[in-house]
């Protein structure tokens, strides 16, 4: 092994990952708004038809979605990164995120929950399935409305993520960086991962 190269514990593992920071949009059954940032989130496969996240079993938000059978995932741009931070803390159900944020709700299309107004894309979903494990629950989403500020696109749909700064995150052991996606000086067309032969069998 390289002297370069060490194995972290298990409890750092998580360390490794770069992950999107995105804020989910719920509503309890009285009405109440909530938002939570969240990072444990993927699409499943392409198109974008399904999403799923991870969710600790004691969870607002997790609530809200088994109660309204709907959520909104909003893309935050870097410049929300403190509202993102006022959302992260652990209010009391009856409080509404929202306000404590000074963020406005969005109209949402197709489900009754609002998204977050200044956010670059929002993504209008309803509950699918769940999947429970011994310490959280797997949630899928069909995502029924996808809606994009067309300022940060183009006309097929790409987003220009320099101009956009979608938030991410880094964790540390102590605390997180907050980042953003940066050219790598490579850009790739689809057709290169496939072979001739696995492109005649397709």
């Amino acid at each position: 092994m390289s002297s370069n190269v060490r194995c972290l514990a298990p409890h750092k593992r998580e360390q490794v990952l770069p992950l999107p920071v995105v804020l989910l949009s719920t509503m309890s059954k009285d009405g109440i708004l909530n938002l939570a940032p969240w990072s444990n989130i993927t699409p499943i496969l392409r198109p974008l038809d399904e999403i799923i996240l991870a969710s600790w079993i004691k969870r607002d938000t997790l609530n809200n979605i088994r109660d309204t059978g709907e959520f909104v995932v909003n893309i935050p741009p870097v410049s929300m990164t403190e509202q993102v931070m006022v959302c992260s803390k652990d209010y009391p159900p009856e409080v509404n995120e929202f306000a404590e944020a000074h963020l406005q709700p969005r109209l949402s299309q197709k489900v009754q929950v609002p998204g977050v107004e200044g956010c670059l894309a929002w993504l209008e979903c309803t509950l699918t399935e769940e999947i429970k494990r011994e310490k959280y629950y797997l949630v899928i989403g069909k995502v029924v409305n996808l809606a994009v500020d067309q300022q940060y696109f183009n006309e097929a749909g790409e987003m220009d993520y320099e101009k956009a700064q979608p938030l991410s995150g880094i964790l540390g052991e102590k605390g997180m960086w907050f980042t953003r996606p940066v050219f790598g000086g490579r850009y790739a067309e689809y057709a290169e991962m496939f072979t001739g032969k696995s492109v005649a069998a397709k």
